[in-house]
């Protein structure tokens, strides 16, 4: 087991005991719909925080971080920071809405703005996203550690993650799985601070890994001809991904919905916005320490820097801590997806089918569709082996693609009170299609012609065509509300008077200071890594 000692099994065994405890407390709040899928609504703003920061750092996270940052240095950390500005959002302008909607899911949000048909789209795509994207590529990455790390078999080792994880979301819903990612938090932080302490001392220090390595490599602004992260992709393309996977995704949003209040929420989404300063120096600088200590990983394979780090670094007795907490990574990733998935198809999909439905039949069905999903995760195990960091790429591309048009539709959603149901189902449709053009242009890059429109629409870089997405379903959803205005009544869930009163009435003056801090903490990194 690639040397670990007694001591480092006590702590793999003292965590899992502790996940397990956590869970069976957790099990008392699971007996009614809102107790399994909302976590009773009574969650505090550390444990919505710590849920918010978990749920986002899985193993594909880790993996993909630590290879970004032996590839090509911390640029890769953009998408951690500009993430600070978007979990502001949430908390600030988004979480108002949904709190006044009292809604379960995002699909179900989309409903009451607009109508059922862009409810329906949200859910499929939704579901169909975390079943053939999220578990996917958790196990893919979770493989790695597990075999590079641990040296178990990567069956077994995959096999008894998903059985552990889907029990423990099993029981308690919800709240078992925000509440055992508050320990996971701290102990990912833990043990990648460890990690990266140990990794400066090997390599000399921050000065002797400043002189190991090319200067862009700590440059985070690259030129508009950089291949995977330009200064205006960042600027104009990031941003939109990021309000759609904090403020309108389900994977995440689930856990603000959790909140006690408002308040509460929102001071979790703050929480969550210190947290993500973090994984830059956490989990890409290990990366580039990696690639200093090995230079063989920047153009071989740069996924392999993180288990070289522990493997190699971390003494005998320690690397049990470091260990747990990138199982904490994988189980807590793993648990938010089938919870999640879950509840979009107990609320969105049997709900919808038999609204007459008991609290009992609810909660029934939400466990039932677990073990379903925790046996989809089981029979995607031995697929794993086809999965190459290539096509890895391409699931991650797939997100990349439908998110413009879904961002577009919620957040003019909430400051444009005349956009209607309409304009919304084109928008999500064109933008479905265009995206998905996208990707098959991509993957059949190499036949098209050289100078053709298709070649630069398959070539362009994606941050930037994320953008150009954006702004085209804009204006679909602005035109096409626009013309059948006269048609539909308008919505009752938009920005007014009473939204902006309830904002100020629930924020502290501690909250909004907290907030500038953390953004002008922000543009000191920015200038720091120029």
């Amino acid at each position: 087991m690639r040397g670990l000692s007694l001591w480092d099994w006590i702590f793999i065994v003292l965590y899992f005991l502790i996940i397990a405890l956590i869970a069976y407390w957790s099990s008392r709040k699971a007996d009614s719909s809102e107790g399994y899928f909302l976590a009773g609504r009574d969650v505090g703003w550390l444990a919505v925080g710590a849920s918010l920061f978990a749920s986002n750092i899985g193993s594909e996270h880790l993996v993909g971080l630590a290879g970004s940052g032996a590839a090509g240095g911390l640029a890769v950390g953009h998408f951690e920071w500009l993430a600070v500005f978007a979990l502001l959002l949430l908390g600030w302008l988004f979480a108002p809405f949904y709190f006044r909607s009292k809604v379960y899911t995002m699909p179900e949000f989309l409903e009451k703005r607009y109508d059922s048909r862009s409810r329906l789209y949200l859910s499929i795509v939704s579901i169909a996203g975390y079943v053939l994207t999220k578990i996917s590529v958790t196990l893919f990455a979770g493989g790695i550690i597990l075999s590079e790390i641990m040296g178990v078999n990567i069956w077994t080792g995959s096999i008894l993650l998903v059985i552990f994880t889907g029990i423990y979301t099993i029981i308690g819903g919800l709240s078992s799985v925000i509440y055992t990612e508050v320990i996971q938090t701290f102990l990912m932080i833990g043990g990648a601070t460890l990690l990266t302490i140990l990794g400066l001392k090997a390599v000399g220090g921050w000065h002797g890994l400043l002189a190991s390595l090319p200067k862009d490599y700590f440059s985070m602004w690259k030129p508009i001809s950089h291949p995977e992260f330009p200064w205006t992709g960042i600027l104009l393309g990031a941003p939109i991904l990021g309000i759609w996977y904090w403020c309108t995704d389900q994977y995440i949003v689930q856990r603000v919905l959790a909140a006690k209040d408002l308040s509460q929420a929102r001071g979790g989404t703050i929480f969550a916005a210190y947290l993500k300063i973090l994984p830059v120096f956490l989990f890409v600088l290990p990366g580039v320490i990696a690639a200093a200590l090995y230079p063989e990983l920047r153009t071989s394979s740069p996924d392999r820097a993180l288990p070289m780090l522990i493997n190699n670094l971390l003494p005998v007795g320690l690397k049990g801590i470091v260990i747990a907490g990138f199982l904490a990574a994988l189980m807590s990733s793993l648990a938010s997806t089938f919870n999640s998935c879950s509840t979009l198809l107990t609320w969105d999909i049997y709900r919808k089918w038999k609204p007459s439905a008991s609290e009992r039949e609810l909660v029934t069905f939400g466990r039932v569709t677990t073990v379903i999903l925790v046996i989809l995760g089981l029979l995607w195990i031995p697929m794993m082996k086809y999965i190459s960091s290539q096509v890895y790429v391409y699931l991650q591309s797939v997100q990349a693609y439908i998110a413009p048009p879904i961002t577009a539709v919620f957040l003019l959603g909430v400051l444009v009170p005349w956009v209607n149901g309409t304009g919304a189902i084109y928008t999500l449709i064109l933008g479905f299609i265009l995206g998905f053009s996208r990707l098959i242009l991509e993957l059949n890059k190499n036949l098209l012609p050289e100078g053709s429109f298709l070649k630069w629409m398959a070539t362009i870089n994606f941050l930037h065509f994320a953008f150009l997405l954006f702004v085209v379903s804009v204006i679909v959803l602005l035109g096409v509300s626009y013309l059948t205005r006269k048609h539909e009544k308008p919505t009752e869930l938009t920005l007014k008077e009473e939204d902006i009163k309830l904002i100020r009435e629930t924020s502290s003056a501690s909250q909004v200071v907290a907030s500038l801090v953390v953004v002008l903490l922000v543009f000191v990194l920015w200038w720091i890594f120029r």
